[in-house]
């Protein structure tokens, strides 16, 4: 039974990428380790779940959140309170906003970001039930 899914990611500015999802995003710190030369810093992200979508599927999501094809295959996507401020918060601390908040057919308020470590990140939050 998996007790945990963890996203590893080699950043090629370890600081940058650090400072902007610990210290700007807000990721808390479980751990850092150092090895000769080396450092890694685990940091919480909520609750995790994998998603798995075929390509159809993938490029129907970039049309509604970006209005075209964008993404690589992989994307992580983080639920937050506000994705509005959110986005507006990663994008002066040196993201780049792909496409703004949109509200989707699935009710949330969705928005694309790249941001540091080659990541495109979608900033989501729930808007309740989906309206018919």
């Amino acid at each position: 039974m998996v007790r945990e899914l963890r996203l590893v990611v080699t950043a090629d500015d370890y600081d940058e990428a650090l400072r902007f999802y610990r210290d700007v995003l807000g990721l808390p710190e479980r751990a850092a380790f150092s090895s000769p030369g080396g450092r890694v810093t685990i940091l919480e992200a909520g609750r995790a779940t994998l998603e798995i979508t075929d390509p159809p599927h993938a490029e129907y999501i970039d049309r509604v959140e970006v209005g075209r094809r964008v993404a690589g295959h992989v994307r992580v996507a983080f639920e937050v309170d506000d994705s509005a401020a959110t986005t507006r918060e990663l994008e002066r601390a040196g993201a780049t906003v792909v496409a703004e908040p949109t509200r989707t057919p699935w009710n949330s308020l969705n928005a694309r970001l790249e941001a540091p470590a080659g990541l495109q990140l979608t900033l989501f939050t729930e808007l309740g039930e989906p309206v018919e």
